[in-house]
């Protein structure tokens, strides 16, 4: 592993797109869920959205470490 895929990867998030995909909705969904709650464009966030962030937190932790590891 190089420098530049060493940072890419500590650099990289995850996107409204990722996060629409893993709670399997729009990512115009995930935008308005994401509004000022006071706003008109706020919408609840979708059912079950706690577990699926869950996940996708453990995921993108698990890739860290194995940056981390391979950097030492």
């Amino acid at each position: 592993m190089n420098f530049r895929q060493a940072t890419d990867e500590l650099i990289s998030g995850v996107t409204l797109e990722d996060l629409a995909k893993g709670l399997g909705v729009s990512v115009q969904t995930v935008r308005q869920a994401r509004a000022a709650e006071g706003s008109t464009a706020y919408r609840r966030p979708p059912e079950g959205w706690e577990p699926a962030l869950s996940q996708l937190a453990r995921k993108r932790a698990a890739r860290l470490q194995k940056l981390a590891k391979a950097m030492r």
